[in-house]
C-alpha cells in the first residue's frame, strides 16, 4: 500500500481541550469541530473529547446531523445557523443550538413551533463586517428574543478580527463595544476563539470557542508561553520511494526550478498535491527524513515530492519522512511552520488533506 498516511494523536487533542479549559478556567470551552474537525475526522475527535467537552461547534446542519448519526449526542452549535427555513425541524428534532445572525433567521425561528425551546446564541458585529447584527440594532433584537417562549439559553456572540495580532487596538475596539453591549443587557457572552482564548482573558465568557488549537496549531503572530504547550495532532507521514544521484547544476522536478549546488542525494518522496499537499511549497520548505531536517528540492508533483538529503546519509528507501508533526524519534515539524514556506496558513494545510491519505488514530481515546 501506497505508504502516506495521517496519524492523528486523540491524546495530543485531548491534551490541547484541556489546555483551553485552564486557560479560561472560569468558561465553558465548546470544542470548534467544523471542516471535519479541521481534517482531522469530526466524529472520531468528538468521541474522543465527549467526556470532556460540554458542546461542540460545527458550521452547518450537515455537520451536525454526521455526529448525532454516530451517535454523539452532547449538544452541538451551529455557528452559521441555519440555512433555510424547514431546517429548524431537523434543529428541533435532534436538539441543535443556533446562533442568528440575520433578520430572515429570526423571523423563522420567531415563526417556528418546535417541541421546545431552542438555545440561541446572537451574532453581533463588532467589526469583523462578516455576519451579525450591527451594535445599534442588537439591543432590540436581544430584547424581542427574550421574549419569545421558543427561545432559550441566550447569549451574544461575536468574532474578533485581530485576536492573533500583537498590535491590540482594533482588538480593544471591538471588546469596548462588547462589552458595553453585555452590560447594557446583561448578557452572557461567547466571544473568544483560538487566539483570544491563548492571549486575551479579558475576552474569556460564558463560552468560549478554541478551533485551530485543539489541533495544536499555534494562532498567534507571536507564541507565549501557553502556546508552548500545545501538541501536534496530525502527522502527515510517508516514505521514501527512490533515490536519485545528482551532479552539481541538475534540475529537479517540473520546470527545473531547482538545480544542485553540488553534488546530491534526493529523495523521491511519496504525498503530492493529490494527496492536499499545497503545490505552492518553496525549495527549502522543511521535511524530516528519518528525524532530521532537510529541504523540498524543485516543484511539488502530484503524487510525489523531492527532497534533499544529501546530509542525511542513512536516507535510504524506506525512511521515514515527516511533512509535519511528530517523527518517530520524537523531533516535531510544526505545520505553522510549513505554512509560512506554502504563504499561507496552517488551517489550509490542515483541512486540505484529501481522503487519498487515510487517517489512522492512535491514543487511548481511540
Amino acid at each position: 500500500m501506497r505508504p502516506l498516511v495521517a496519524d492523528i494523536d486523540l491524546d495530543a487533542l485531548r491534551h490541547n481541550y484541556q489546555l483551553a479549559c485552564r486557560c479560561a478556567p472560569k468558561s465553558r470551552s465548546v470544542a470548534v469541530i467544523k471542516a471535519d474537525a479541521y481534517g482531522h475526522g469530526a466524529l472520531a475527535c468528538a468521541q474522543a473529547l465527549e467526556r470532556d467537552a460540554p458542546a461542540f461547534a460545527v458550521a452547518c446542519i450537515e455537520e451536525a446531523i454526521t455526529l448525532r448519526q454516530g451517535g454523539v449526542t452532547t449538544p452541538i452549535v451551529l455557528l452559521e445557523g441555519i440555512f433555510s427555513a424547514d431546517e429548524l425541524a431537523l434543529v428541533d428534532v435532534h436538539g441543535f443550538w443556533i446562533a442568528v445572525h440575520s433578520q430572515w433567521q429570526i423571523d423563522a425561528l420567531l415563526a417556528a413551533t418546535p417541541s421546545q425551546p431552542i438555545p440561541v446564541w446572537l451574532k453581533v458585529d463588532s467589526g469583523m463586517h462578516r455576519l451579525g447584527f450591527a451594535i445599534e440594532e442588537a439591543a432590540a433584537i436581544w430584547r424581542k428574543l427574550s421574549a419569545a417562549p421558543n427561545v432559550t439559553a441566550l447569549h451574544l456572540m461575536s468574532h474578533f478580527a485581530t485576536a492573533d495580532l500583537q498590535d491590540s487596538r482594533y482588538f480593544n475596539q471591538q471588546m469596548a463595544r462588547l462589552q458595553g453591549l453585555a452590560n447594557e443587557l446583561d448578557a452572557p457572552l461567547c466571544l473568544a476563539n483560538s487566539p483570544a482564548t491563548l492571549a486575551w482573558p479579558v475576552a474569556h465568557g460564558d463560552w468560549n470557542r478554541p478551533g485551530v488549537m485543539l489541533y495544536g496549531s499555534d494562532p498567534l503572530e507571536v507564541a507565549n508561553d501557553i502556546t508552548q504547550q500545545l501538541q501536534p495532532v496530525m502527522t502527515l507521514r510517508s516514505e521514501v520511494i527512490a533515490m536519485r544521484e545528482l551532479e552539481e547544476g541538475e534540475p529537479v522536478g517540473y520546470s527545473g526550478r531547482w538545480r544542485a549546488p553540488r553534488r546530491s542525494r534526493i529523495a523521491v518522496v511519496a504525498c503530492g498535491y493529490g494527496d492536499g499537499y499545497d503545490r505552492h511549497a518553496r525549495d527549502g520548505t522543511p521535511v524530516l527524513v528519518n528525524g532530521q531536517r532537510c529541504a523540498i528540492a524543485g516543484k511539488v508533483s502530484m503524487d510525489m515530492l523531492t527532497v534533499d538529503v544529501t546530509d542525511v546519509p542513512d536516507a535510504v528507501i524506506g525512511s521515514e519522512v515527516v511533512l509535519w508533526g511528530r517523527a518517530s524519534n520524537g523531533v516535531i515539524l510544526p505545520v505553522d511552520e510549513v505554512a509560512r514556506y506554502c504563504d499561507t496558513i496552517s488551517y489550509t494545510l490542515l483541512t486540505g488533506v484529501l481522503p487519498r491519505a487515510p487517517r489512522r488514530y492512535h491514543g487511548r481515546s481511540a
